[in-house]
């Protein structure tokens, strides 16, 4: 038996994933989540993952069409805390054979952290290039609220200042069997493209949230 029989993936509650989120995330804010799953290591939670719609109808509609826009999902959050080989490539296979079927699947690897998205690549998700160049505005006391959210929530938004959104490398996955990823394929408005290559940058993730198993 290797290490990594250890392991097991769970669905858990989306308030379980809240702590890592918001301390252990770069982003440090909760994204919109209908999924939510727990990497357990003899019942200690080492790491979570989180799928939901992403909050832009045009990027749904930008993928795949409009006709098949409920399809489209982002993994929004992945985070785990522990040095373990292949742990995460394990995490991520785990939780992309327990999500409803058929979906196609977002995420990407933000250039501005110098992420580049090798667990995506070395889990077989297709490759589409770098997101548009975009302005966002922005509120300065709170930088990593949400663009959308600082919109809705404040009065007086066009005196908020502008500032370029980074730009992120664009993974897309489909779930489903072959029929129904062969017509999602044959409606991706991305162009395929060669996996990018450079170094991943890591970033301060030390909070330590306590978690007990809780299952749904």
């Amino acid at each position: 038996m290797g290490e990594k029989s250890l392991l097991e993936v769970m669905s858990i509650k989306p308030s379980q994933t809240y702590g890592w989120v918001l301390r252990k995330h770069y982003a440090k804010r909760i994204p919109p989540i209908s999924d939510s799953f727990g990497l357990y290591d003899e019942k200690k939670l080492i790491g979570v993952c989180t799928v939901g719609k992403p909050a832009s109808n045009p990027l749904c509609i930008g993928v795949l069409g409009e006709d098949y826009k409920h399809l489209v999902f982002e993994l929004n959050r992945l985070i785990i805390d522990t040095d373990r080989k292949n742990a995460l490539s394990f995490f991520v296979g785990k939780c992309l054979k327990m999500l409803p079927k058929p979906l196609c699947l977002v995420s990407y690897a933000d250039i501005s952290w110098d992420h580049v998205g090798y667990i995506y690549q070395a889990t077989n998700w297709l490759y589409t290039g770098l997101s548009a160049r975009r302005t966002e505005k922005y509120d300065p006391d709170n930088p990593n609220k949400h663009s959308k959210t600082v919109i809705e929530q404040t009065d007086d938004y066009k005196s908020l200042p502008h500032r370029e959104r980074s730009r992120k490398h664009r993974y897309i996955y489909f779930v489903g069997n072959k029929k129904q990823k062969k017509e999602m394929l044959s409606n991706l408005k991305y162009p395929v493209l060669s996996y990018p290559k450079g170094n991943n940058k890591r970033y301060d993730a030390s909070y330590n949230p306590v978690q007990q198993i809780e299952i749904f």
